[in-house]
């Protein structure tokens, strides 16, 4: 562990979509510098230490890349408590201003990293923007039965069921849709919290109303393994939300050359969709617009089968994971250089 140079924790005990790209990148990564993982929920096969053992780490400049706020707060009481010679960096992808204390914490990091411009404009400072990407060989084009399909093409939407999701426009959505279209189903596959047992029983009510239960199914949330086969079971993928810090199922969907039809403005859904060619991006909180938008897709095979093709090609070219390692490497080069120069 004496080589190490980077520290990426991860304390969130939470299957999250920060979590596994972290998990993701750290393989990449560990091609140009060496990486360890520290914290929670760590898969068996990536490199990790101990958060007790970095204190006594030699006296070398490494990276602390925080992603959270309680992960700012360690990488804060290891350099400044115990003495650990660290330069601290935090990711951000929320596009919503931060509270006091956030933007104390981010104060206090060597550099800030933004996934979207939008991200950037709220972030103190003069963040780096490198936008996520995607694990290209994991997420590919394959056939996959995964939801029992009985040979119905499939529309889907995945992520917690609630309002900010935007799971109810697309239920308003595919009821309209669905009685004009006999080869289509949708499923809608997520988890729901007791939070919002509420709003999803309300949906399942709207569904059985216009007749469609058989035709319009909730699905559990997949762990990440299954994440592939479920985007390579659809024919078209839906990002209806409302709020979105990154929004990386459109990446990971398309990447599968899957089209997708997601909300304008949230996100980086502007940078991720190109209009008409890789799927479309619709006004948010508008159902009949999404569904104007669903329906190009599901009533012209053609335009369908060329929007597969499109939308693979353009996540290898701009949006692959190796993109986001390389950018992030050279991040931590410069930050170790500088100490090396002082």
């Amino acid at each position: 562990m004496e080589d190490l140079d980077v520290i990426a924790p991860n304390l969130n005990r939470r299957q999250s979509g920060v979590s596994a790209t972290v998990f993701s990148l750290v393989p990449l990564q560990n091609k140009q510098l060496k990486v360890s993982v520290t914290g929670v929920g760590i898969p068996r096969d990536l490199p990790r230490i101990a958060l007790w053992r970095i204190p006594f780490l030699s006296r070398r400049t490494r990276i602390w890349h925080a992603r959270r706020n309680n992960e700012m707060i360690i990488g804060i009481l290891l350099k400044y408590i115990f003495c650990s010679k660290l330069k601290l960096i935090f990711t951000s992808s929320s596009p919503r201003k931060r509270g006091a204390l956030t933007r104390w914490l981010v104060a206090r990091m060597d550099a800030i990293v933004a996934t979207t411009k939008i991200n950037a404009t709220v972030m103190p400072g003069s963040p780096t923007v490198i936008p996520h990407g995607v694990d290209t060989n994991g997420f590919q084009p394959g056939e996959s039965d995964l939801f029992n399909s009985n040979g119905q093409k499939l529309i889907g939407c995945f992520g917690r069921i609630r309002p900010m999701k935007g799971t109810h426009l697309f239920v308003d959505a595919v009821c309209q849709l669905l009685p004009r279209h006999p080869e289509y189903s949708a499923i809608i596959m997520g988890r729901i919290t007791q939070q919002h047992e509420e709003y999803a029983e309300e949906l399942k009510a709207r569904i059985s109303q216009a007749n469609l239960s058989d035709r319009i199914l909730f699905m559990p949330e997949q762990p990440i393994a299954k994440m592939a086969a479920a985007y390579q079971a659809l024919s078209i993928y839906s990002a209806p939300s409302l709020l979105e810090g990154f929004g990386l199922t459109p990446l990971e969907a398309m990447a599968c050359g899957i089209p997708t039809v997601a909300s304008k403005d949230v996100g980086a859904f502007n940078d991720q969709i190109r209009d008409g060619e890789t799927g479309y991006l619709v006004e948010k909180d508008n159902a009949d617009a999404l569904a104007a938008a669903l329906s190009k897709l599901m009533s012209d095979d053609r335009h369908l089968s060329a929007a597969k093709i499109s939308a693979r090609e353009h996540v290898l070219a701009d949006f692959s994971l190796e993109k986001e390692a390389e950018a992030l490497v050279e991040l931590y080069n410069q930050l170790l250089a500088e100490d090396q120069k002082s």
